[in-house]
């Protein structure tokens, strides 16, 4: 990887990889698979080729909803 790119912080982040949406609301990446599995049309959720990956701001959302619904 080049040393002279500039790294993002994972807070400024559009979108987060498993490991990085795991790591950054610390839910295990099975949980967050299973999350991703049951709302799949979800806003949150994008799907490049193969990839999987999570909308930070979406998914705070979604979390938020979630918590106010228990």
């Amino acid at each position: 990887m080049n040393e002279n790119k500039a790294r993002i912080p994972v807070w400024e982040k559009y979108v987060l990889s498993i490991p990085e949406a795991a790591e950054y609301f610390h839910i295990n990446d099975k949980k967050l698979r299973q999350l991703i599995s049951q709302n799949a049309k979800a806003d949150f959720v994008l799907h490049n080729g193969t990839h999987v990956l999570i909308k930070r701001k979406l998914f705070e959302k979604y979390i938020d909803e979630q918590l106010r619904e228990i």
